[in-house]
């Protein structure tokens, strides 16, 4: 996959922070409600039941500051860019797996968890310089990019919790815009080129898939959608054809048709 050419986008790290923290503050509030019938409903997730899933969304911070209380790798070349971080992340899936189970063994009370993480987060991460290198599972990051990857995992897994136990979890605005300019970008970068313009009002344009660039008026290749529709495409939750069906995705020209590009990371 060639990268892009296109200039990377910018994001406020302290914006970032203050998203993620409050996106992990309402997952812990819905957390708190579930009763041990719910905890034990299945998930979209495989085999994960929703204390799986529950625990497995505290790991979007651990991951940050188990990473700040090892010692700084040695920069190497530039490391990995928020926008190349979904793509890595399949090899991995199965050891995510194994460690969210033992977790979910090790830790049976889930507020005392919920709490131990973000008090250890806010003590950690503020006095971290936005420069400082983690050595993630993926490879080398500076902290905040870093911090951008932790929106997707938190708005996805919360998407996911709705989902499995019917609940009603609100998004952070800006973790959720963080969500899905950062996967709309991906797909910029696996599909580089100016034929298709994808909107995902009020976050998100990029134009992508090689072939005539459109410069002015109307383009003649556009995909539209919502941001929940489009990051439950792009990380394999839905598929293309079932949100046409349902008009949440409205595509329009002979090459706005998304399906061999999608999902980007499941």
């Amino acid at each position: 996959m060639p990268p892009s050419q296109k200039r990377a986008r910018r994001y406020d790290p302290a914006r970032t922070r203050t998203a993620v923290l409050a996106q992990f503050a309402h997952v812990r509030e819905a957390v708190r409600t579930l009763t041990p019938e719910q905890l034990a409903l299945p998930t979209r997730l495989g085999d994960w039941t929703v204390r799986e899933l529950a625990v497995h969304l505290t790991m979007a911070l651990s991951g940050v500051t188990r990473n700040l209380e090892l010692p700084e790798p040695a920069a190497a070349g530039p490391g990995l860019t928020p926008v190349q971080w979904p793509f890595a992340t399949a090899d991995r899936a199965a050891g995510i797996a194994d460690d969210t189970r033992r977790l979910a063994l090790d830790r049976p009370d889930l507020d005392a968890l919920y709490e131990e993480v973000a008090a250890r987060f806010e003590e950690l991460v503020p006095g971290a310089g936005d420069e400082r290198l983690l050595t993630t599972r993926v490879g080398v990051m500076r902290l905040a990019d870093f911090l951008v990857t932790r929106t997707v995992e938190l708005v996805v897994h919360t998407d996911d919790l709705n989902e499995a136990a019917g609940l009603d979890i609100p998004y952070d605005r800006q973790a959720l815009a963080a969500c899905t300019r950062l996967l709309a970008d991906a797909l910029a970068e696996k599909a580089p080129g100016g034929s298709v313009e994808v909107r995902i009002p009020p976050f998100a344009v990029v134009q992508c898939v090689p072939g005539p660039k459109h410069t002015r008026g109307t383009p003649p290749n556009v995909v539209e959608t919502d941001p929940l529709t489009w990051i439950r495409l792009a990380t394999g939750r839905t598929e293309w054809a079932r949100e046409l069906d349902r008009a949440k995705v409205a595509a329009g020209g002979e090459r706005a048709d998304l399906a061999a590009l999608l999902p980007l990371m499941a």
